[in-house]
């Protein structure tokens, strides 16, 4: 049997406050080249920053690969694009409102760190 809110006297799956975040944050992934032909994706556009944490520990164990979170921006070292917006859907986030772009080179990237935030710029 379900749970009932005491308040609104409804089954307390339908205030499911977690999934209702993730149904609406627009994430960006984009790949980046930095110095040396090093490859970086960067993960951005998530809004609470213990989810950051935990996404970004786990996707480092999955993908095998090294990384950090700064400022609410997961970085990965190396090219995982593909395996980070699958990794996404299969949390529950939106496939239409993950946004994946290819690698930029790495003088591109520091004018964006430059700017106010990481993904202000276009």
């Amino acid at each position: 049997m379900q749970e009932v809110d005491k308040i609104s006297g409804l089954p307390k799956d339908l205030f499911d406050i977690n999934n209702i975040a993730k149904e609406q944050q627009k994430i960006k992934v984009e790949v980046i080249r930095r110095k040396f032909s090093k490859f970086v994706t960067v993960i951005g556009g998530i809004d609470d920053k213990d989810t950051v944490k935990e996404l970004g520990k786990e996707m480092k164990q999955k993908f095998a690969c090294g990384g950090t979170v700064r400022d609410n921006i997961i970085e990965l070292q190396g090219k995982h694009k593909d395996r980070v917006v699958d990794f996404l859907i299969n949390k529950g986030y939106r496939q239409d409102l993950i946004e994946a772009r290819g690698w930029r080179r790495w003088k591109e990237s520091v004018m964006r760190s430059q700017a106010k935030t990481f993904w202000d710029m276009k």
